[in-house]
This record gives C-alpha cells, structure tokens and sequence, in this order.
C-alpha cells in the first residue's frame, strides 16, 4: 500500500519526536547510537500504551537523524553554544532541549529540508514535551539562529 504525503510527513514528524528522545536515552545511559536505533526500530515504532498507538517514524529519518546528531555533534553543539544566550552553554540546558537541538541541529546540516519546516517542527517536538512552557518559543529563538548559520542562503 503507498503512503499519502501527509502519512509520509506524519511518519517524519514521528522520527523527529523518536531522535529527541533516542538522543536523551543515549545520554541518560550511555548507550551507543546503534543500540537505540535498535531498540526504537524494534520496539518504539508503533508501540501501543493504553490503548494509545505510538506513531509509525520514519526510519529514514530516523537514522539519518541519528547518525548525524552522533556524527556532527561537535558542529551542532557549537552552533547551538553561538545561537544560546553566552552565559547558557549548551551543556547548562535541559538535557531534553540539548536532545532537541542535536536532532534539528543534524536535519539542519546534514538534509535538504527547507530550515523553516525543520524550525516548525522542532517547535512542535518542544511543545510535546513542554505543553505548558516557554521552550518553545526559546527552541524558535535559538533554531532560527542555528538555521541562518547552518543555511543562509535560505533566508
């Protein structure tokens, strides 16, 4: 059966939610990126709770994600430091939000995705996992500032 695009682009709303929190596991525990990739792919994806179904991601996504958080993360990290207020290094944020911005940090350097959509989305993850404060509009801040670096061309 083929994918609609909106099911296409759900699936990689879903493996942008999956890589913030592969990345934050991976922190947490010390676990090497292929071990989480595994472990999301096999038992993440899809996953049912209380009767509420877990999306399907986009494993595409998903890995190149990954991988380039891993890959880029020295480059993403000091993007982020630059884009951050000076007295907030990135390793003085919520590990969830240094998660969020190694994911859009790697979607930002490493895809074709237009900057704003990555923006757009990744506020999106900040809201899901913040529903009731103010990071998303400091993830809109400082994604915006890592985009104009990472892609100038397309502002």
């Amino acid at each position: 059966m083929a994918l609609s695009g909106n099911q296409k682009r759900q699936m990689r709303s879903a493996a942008r939610l999956f890589a913030v929190q592969a990345l934050y596991q991976m922190e947490m525990s010390d676990r090497t990126v292929e071990a989480v990739v595994r472990e999301f792919e096999d038992h993440r994806f899809g996953e049912v709770f209380d009767d509420y179904e877990m999306a399907e991601g986009d494993p595409d996504t998903f890995k190149a994600l990954m991988d380039g958080a891993v890959t880029d993360q020295a480059r993403i990290d000091q993007m982020t430091d630059r884009a951050l207020v000076a007295k907030w290094p990135i390793a003085r944020i919520d590990p969830t939000l240094r998660a969020l911005f190694r994911a859009a940090g790697a979607e930002l350097v490493g895809r074709d995705t237009p900057p704003k959509v990555v923006i757009t989305e990744f506020v999106d993850v900040a809201r899901a996992f913040f529903p009731d404060g103010k990071e998303a509009k400091f993830v809109n801040a400082v994604l915006d500032h890592m985009a104009r670096e990472a892609k100038p061309e397309a502002f």
